[in-house]
């Protein structure tokens, strides 16, 4: 999920994505283009910096020392001294007001907030953009094996092919954590993704130089629902890997799903650690904000290793074998026909209006429907089927379709409706001909 990801990939359009109070120097390179909905993080200018009177000490505080800054001392009860991660700490260093009681409080904060943005410790924007909207923080560490690692800095281009699979296994884990949510399945499929996606619109990623390390942020007021379905979903997959490993059964993953585990989480976790040593995944609350129900208040991370593949590659044959198929009543849109000759049965495309939590189904119909599915097309009406909405397809195929009629729809989405019909007219007069 996300932004490292200004634009959309695959499947149908999504609402458009919003910019992000913070906004960091140093535009990353080139990349492919994640989905849609989390956007990446380059870096806060300086006058995007937080306000220096609406930041706490205490949560600076405590960004610092979770991002790894030494605590050097200080005055006690007035400040501390704050130094970069490593042995020597830098040359530079920070102070932090131990309360808003001093009447230089704002001025200390102010001094801290542009030296953050100044300097070259990575970690540094990540306090910066933690503190200019209360986030949730994901964070990725990648394993990459040492002779990987010498020839991607050997080579730019491996370097950036490594930073891309961290990337895009971590996408894919927001979205299998923002479908979770939705409601527990063992496969989604094509079901609920555009919400999902929507769920992710202000989750801000950062840059993963090396293929190695990758922070998501993820504000508390739209994403925190996600970071904690995220969260009690990872350790369930641990649990029911080691469960597998031991005794061989695959019967935790079937009790693990109604914490959030299913086929897309398991394809994202083999995805991130396929081709590393091991992947090991952190979940941080918003200090300001503490931890939501029914989780720690200091969550433990999560490991995976390559040994645990084969158990994540079964799981999901498993949970997309077992997805029973839903019986549903669909209104939608036709937008493609398509049959072999002038006559007989064929295969329409339905943009879904109601009825499923999918963007668009294909329905096999007979003769009599496929004529009714053209009618209805060409006066600017939707269709209402009855049918089986299939798993095995990701839930993009309705089979079985029965009760096939035009449904009456207000004026506005008939003309848009039409105005479609009248862009696409001809290849709906290929397929009414059986050319297509």
């Amino acid at each position: 999920m996300h932004r490292s990801m200004d634009e959309p990939v695959g499947g149908g359009a999504e609402p458009d994505t919003r910019a992000h109070p913070a906004e960091l120097p140093e535009t990353p390179p080139p990349r492919t283009q994640p989905p849609r909905g989390v956007r990446d993080e380059d870096g806060p200018a300086p006058d995007a910096l937080p306000d220096p009177s609406a930041v706490d000490p205490a949560v600076l505080a405590a960004l610092l020392a979770r991002h790894g800054w030494c605590l050097r001392g200080g005055a006690a009860g007035r400040y501390t001294r704050w130094t970069p991660p490593g042995p020597a700490g830098g040359p530079a260093s920070l102070l932090v007001p131990a309360t808003v009681a001093f009447p230089d409080t704002e001025d200390l904060l102010a001094e801290a907030l542009v030296a953050l943005a100044r300097s070259t410790e990575p970690s540094a924007r990540d306090v910066l953009v933690a503190l200019a909207v209360p986030s949730d923080e994901v964070r990725w560490r990648r394993e990459v094996p040492e002779g990987t690692a010498a020839a991607a800095g050997a080579a730019g281009a491996a370097g950036w092919g490594e930073a891309e699979v961290l990337r895009s296994a971590a996408l894919r884990l927001l979205l299998a954590g923002s479908l979770a949510v939705r409601g527990p399945a063992g496969h989604h499929g094509a079901r609920h993704r555009r919400r999902a996606r929507a769920a992710l619109d202000d989750v801000l990623i950062g840059p993963a130089p090396g293929g190695r390390r990758l922070t998501a942020f993820l504000p508390v007021a739209s994403g925190r629902a996600v970071a904690g379905r995220l969260y009690r979903a990872l350790h369930a997959a641990r649990e029911a890997v080691d469960y597998q490993r031991a005794t061989g059964g695959m019967e935790a993953f079937d009790a693990a799903v109604p914490a959030g585990v299913s086929r897309e989480l398991t394809e994202a976790l083999v995805a991130l650690v396929r081709g590393s040593e091991g992947a090991r995944i952190t979940v941080d609350w918003a200090p300001s904000r503490g931890a939501p129900d029914h989780c720690p208040d200091r969550p433990e991370p999560v490991d995976f290793s390559p040994g645990d593949l084969p158990a994540l590659r079964l799981a999901g044959v498993r949970y997309r074998r077992q997805e029973p198929s839903l019986p549903v009543r669909i209104t939608g849109a036709v937008v493609r026909m398509r049959r072999s000759g002038p006559r007989g049965p064929g295969t329409v495309r339905l943009r879904v209006l109601a009825g499923a939590e999918v963007a668009h189904v294909r329905v096999e119909l007979d003769e009599e429907a496929y004529r009714i599915a053209g009618h209805a097309h060409l006066v600017g009406l939707p269709l209402r089927v009855d049918g089986l909405l299939e798993s095995r397809g990701g839930f993009r195929r309705l089979t079985g379709a029965t009760q096939v009629a035009p449904v009456q729809v207000d004026e506005a989405e008939r003309d848009r409706l039409m105005k479609a019909l009248q862009e696409n007219l001809d290849w709906f007069e290929e397929a009414c001909a059986g050319k297509e």
